[in-house]
């Protein structure tokens, strides 16, 4: 492996693990403060900062998407999967809800064909089925324990997959940093409509008294460290390619057990790690079958040859 390679593998472990960190600051609100409100908060303070980031480096010109409903669009999948995940925190162990939303890189190669137009190969279904038993695995005990709230990760899973198709619709319509305003920007208003709706159900979970000092300061420490966890993993891409990258994400798992052991008290049961196990695999078996076809398409000098 080349240097540029190390480092980039490197930077996206930082950044993968550094996201971790940020879902185990998430749960420690738990009981405090609204999941939907967390999220609102967090994504808030990240549009502002990202905001005067876009304005210093861009210009207000820079703020004129030009697909608005797909920047809705995409905002609106983030807004949602980022509720469902942080409310999956209130209420599962964090490996379990990090583990199943391992899938949403299934997700997004089944959705691409009809929303992209992209050949979906058969080894696609094979993996997807294979991932899904991981899921089923996982799921049951919870399933049992929690009822329908134990579906908020796969709910995730499969929102942030359409995020996901939404970037890739996205792509040249601005810089890297005016994708992250306008999702950032958009999302906001859906959560803070989706806290106030769930505030006013007297739901418990859903409350939202006013905010103490140190719940607004673990938002914006999400925040932070959400998008210094983005860049880091773009940089990573960056230098070491996206087919190395990817693997690097599975990290995320290591880092939440750790964190839920030493934190929370949670050790994962043997049914979590089978089903995690699964998962992971048939990401890797998804993961490697996309190299492959990408190492045989003709490349664009073959092509001119």
């Amino acid at each position: 492996m080349r240097d540029n390679e190390r480092s980039g593998v490197l930077l996206a472990l930082t950044g993968f693990a550094l996201l971790s960190c940020g879902d185990a600051i998430v749960k420690s609100m738990g009981g405090a403060w609204s999941p939907i409100a967390v999220a609102a908060l967090r994504f808030v303070i990240g549009a502002l900062v990202l905001s005067a980031l876009l304005v210093h480096e861009e210009g207000l010109g820079a703020f004129r998407p030009q697909n608005l409903w797909l920047q809705i669009g995409r905002g609106a999948c983030l807004a949602f999967a980022s509720m469902s995940f942080f409310s999956a925190l209130f209420l599962m162990p964090m490996a379990d809800a990090m583990a199943i939303t391992f899938v949403s890189p299934i997700f997004v190669a089944l959705f691409s064909g009809p929303l992209l137009n992209e050949k979906v190969p058969p080894s696609t279904w094979f993996i997807s089925a294979l991932a899904l038993i991981g899921v089923g695995v996982i799921l049951r005990p919870n399933l049992l324990e929690l009822g329908p709230p134990a579906l908020l990760p796969l709910l995730s899973s499969v929102l942030f997959s359409l995020m996901v198709i939404a970037n890739r619709a996205s792509a040249g319509q601005g810089s890297a940093l005016s994708m992250q305003v306008f999702i950032a920007v958009f999302a906001a208003p859906f959560l803070i409509v989706a806290a106030y709706v769930g505030a006013q159900s007297g739901e418990p979970l859903l409350a939202v008294p006013w905010p103490s000092w140190d719940i607004i300061a673990r938002c914006a420490i999400v925040a932070v460290t959400a998008s210094c966890a983005h860049w880091l993993a773009f940089m990573g891409t960056q230098r070491a390619g996206a087919a190395i990258i990817a693997p690097t994400t599975y990290i995320q798992l290591l880092v939440v057990v750790t964190l839920g052991y030493l934190f929370f008290d949670e050790i994962p049961d043997g049914l979590t790690l089978v089903g995690a196990s699964i998962i992971i695999l048939a990401g890797l078996l998804l993961w490697r079958a996309s190299s492959k076809r990408s190492a045989g398409r003709p490349t664009d000098k073959k092509i001119a040859s």
